[in-house]
């Protein structure tokens, strides 16, 4: 079994920082990619950034220059480097995982969600 657990989440003011964490553990060969997602009230699930076992990475126009994801596969820990946070960014982040195990491929495996508030 695989399992992904997110922390970092909390409230913070407009402008401020968060560093988000996802670590994943289990039977584990390797993370094909890792990423984060967020859902805010109302609103469908939609994706912030990915990144590759290369460390290829992919964003969300929404945060293009803002956020940075990293990862340390020693560890398999994906971060979210969130600065500059806007009201609008307030939401349920998930981690999402891409991973080979030692009884084969898990496609979208899922952390619990941390929340995330920007607001003064």
């Amino acid at each position: 079994q695989v399992q992904l657990v997110g922390s970092g989440g909390g409230l913070v003011q407009p402008g401020g920082s968060l560093r988000l964490s996802c670590a994943a553990s289990g039977n584990i060969v390797n993370i094909i990619a890792m990423g984060w997602y967020r859902q805010a009230p109302g609103k469908q699930r939609e994706l912030v950034a990915t990144i590759t076992s290369a460390r290829y990475t992919n964003y969300a126009d929404s945060v293009k220059g803002r956020f940075t994801i990293s990862r340390d596969n020693a560890k398999n820990t994906v971060y979210l480097q969130m600065n500059s946070l806007k009201p609008e960014d307030t939401a349920v982040y998930y981690c999402n995982a891409h991973l080979m195990t030692t009884t084969g491929p898990v496609y979208d495996s899922w952390g619990q969600g941390t929340q995330v508030t920007v607001s003064s």
